[in-house]
């Protein structure tokens, strides 16, 4: 009996550990507060920077008393609304009066120095979706480096990674870095900002800087989080980040992803490929003002009715365009435009499949640079697999 009472309460712990609620490092008030309490505070945020009950992440602050100095937005803005790329000048928050400060007003692609020193700590909180040519961890960077220069403490409120349960694709030639790729790593590195941030001071691509990282509690990496708001105007679904490693790679080719549709990120085509029943026309909208294509109509595939699970299965796969490049009769170099080597990372890809190799052909390229990179990445690691 006493036996069976044991077991039980063994059972109870793990349900209950089980059941216990995730929460990202924004919600760990607590843990943080303390080493906020008499800064003057500066806040690296958008829309997804999203606490208990919907708040955002500055009005708690704000209502706690936080000395907030300044805001700063990544690409799309503060309120998630703007194109991909497109510039977004400095304003005022409407609703709590705090400047909201541009990150490229000063002559080193970092703010000024007079915002520079209008604050004592950094507190960054975006929701990545694990991708190396999503912007938001650049910004992070760029803003650590200044930090650092600075001499300013940096304080990572960390958010899960939807794509986190794998790694995949070939390590970033440096010959391509850009603003769509800053760091040697997989296109799918399968780590969240924090441990971005660590692994990057830690192997000497940013310089060394003041770091804190509040980790998610309750978060392993191998959970399927569904983002609770759209990370970007474009990634609308989960079912289209979990496609995006593989369907981003079309904004380096002549072919449309459905920009300007209700469903970007989970269709592609083109006016000339052929083979396909599917048809739409990209058209203006909010987030995609001027999307490729505008107003032609595009014959093409639509990966809706896909499921997640296979989505994930598929992770980075170069099925796509390769059945792009062959439906659209073969173009050789047209089919590509240069953005394509800063979005794969190397120039390999480009070759081989003009070349006419199979995906395994070209995959088996970059497979033991994976297998170190996840070796490497080891030591900055904060969640179970």
């Amino acid at each position: 009996m006493r036996r069976l009472v044991v077991i039980l309460s063994i059972l109870l712990c793990v349900q209950s550990l089980q059941a216990a609620p995730l929460r990202v490092g924004a919600e760990r008030v607590d843990a943080y507060l303390p080493l906020i309490e008499g800064q003057r505070v500066a806040v690296l945020a958008n829309h997804t920077s999203i606490v208990e009950r919907g708040e955002h992440l500055v009005d708690m602050l704000c209502r706690r008393g936080v000395n907030i100095t300044a805001i700063f937005s990544p690409e799309h803005g503060f309120r998630g609304t703007a194109d991909a790329g497109e510039k977004v000048f400095g304003e005022v928050d409407a609703k709590t009066g705090i400047p909201i400060r541009s990150l490229y007003d000063g002559n080193r692609k970092r703010p000024s120095d007079e915002v520079m020193n209008s604050f004592d700590v950094l507190l960054v909180d975006l929701q990545d979706v694990g991708l190396r040519f999503y912007t938001y961890y650049v910004t992070m960077l760029r803003m650590m480096e200044a930090c650092a220069e600075f001499g300013l403490h940096v304080i990572i409120l960390d958010r899960p990674n939807p794509n986190g349960m794998y790694v995949d694709g070939p390590l970033l030639d440096m010959r391509y870095k850009s603003g769509v790729g800053a760091l040697p790593i997989p296109v799918v590195h399968g780590m969240t900002m924090g441990e971005i941030a660590r692994m990057a001071v830690g192997e000497g691509w940013s310089s060394k800087v003041s770091l804190t990282v509040v980790p998610v509690e309750g978060y392993t990496r191998s959970m399927r989080y569904v983002l609770p708001v759209a990370p970007s105007p474009n990634l609308r679904t989960q079912h289209a980040i979990y496609l995006y490693p593989a369907v981003c790679l079309f904004e380096g080719t002549i072919v449309s992803l459905g920009r300007g549709t209700d469903y970007p990120f989970e269709v592609y085509g083109h006016p000339e490929m052929t083979g396909c029943d599917f048809r739409f026309t990209p058209r203006s909208t909010p987030g995609a003002k001027n999307p490729p294509l505008l107003g032609q109509e595009c014959h093409g595939v639509d990966l809706r009715k896909q499921s997640g699970e296979t989505a994930i299965a598929e992770g980075f796969t170069l099925r796509y365009v390769i059945d792009a490049y062959r439906r659209t009769g073969c173009r050789g170099e047209a089919f590509f435009t240069p953005f394509f080597e800063k979005l794969v990372g190397v120039d390999y890809i480009r070759k081989m499949i003009i070349e006419g190799r199979s995906e395994e052909e070209i995959r088996a390229r970059w497979a033991n640079d994976v297998v170190r990179f996840r070796e490497q990445r080891k030591p900055y690691l904060l969640y179970e697999e």
